[in-house]
């Protein structure tokens, strides 16, 4: 059991478990998870850890797909400016490793922010505390449960 699965069963959340076998060589672990769960990359998401010019620390949840726009990340946190945070910060602020950061059962909540499009499923895929392991649950329940907020934070293709 990790910290996220421990957190969501205390919580009673409805959700579901969903395991693969994770290749080390893989690009883009988040890709990976889409493709050997045979679900569409748009409804799976990564976390990814920021720190503002203070040094707050804050996580945005965004589609593997796409990249977080600094930019956007920063207005919705009300701050000047972020930049991705120090990867040994990530580890010792979350708990979990990276590639394997779950937004859930981190050892102390971060202020979230969720990409909007995460509104348009029924339900994501976030990852469960380790690779090749995810949680899938509702985009408002995941909310609801990290007191996050929605907000469009990806650059978008063109």
């Amino acid at each position: 059991m990790t910290p996220a699965i421990n957190f969501a069963q205390q919580l009673n959340l409805d959700y579901q478990l969903h395991e693969y076998t994770h290749d080390n060589s893989a690009a883009s672990y988040g890709l990976e998870a889409a493709k050997k769960l045979g679900v569409d990359a748009a409804q799976v998401f990564k976390t990814l850890v920021v720190a503002t010019e203070t040094g707050t620390l804050a996580v945005a949840i965004v589609p593997v797909a796409t990249t977080l726009n600094l930019k956007s990340m920063a207005k919705s946190l009300a701050s000047k400016k972020v930049i991705m945070a120090d990867p040994k910060e990530v580890e010792r602020s979350t708990g979990y490793v990276l590639g394997g950061v779950s937004p859930l059962g981190q050892k102390k909540r971060l202020i979230t922010v969720i990409d909007s499009s995460a509104q348009k499923q029924s339900t994501i895929y976030v990852s469960a505390g380790r690779r090749g392991l995810e949680i899938e649950l509702s985009p408002q329940q995941l909310a609801k449960t990290l007191n996050a907020r929605f907000a469009e934070i990806v650059t978008v293709n063109r």
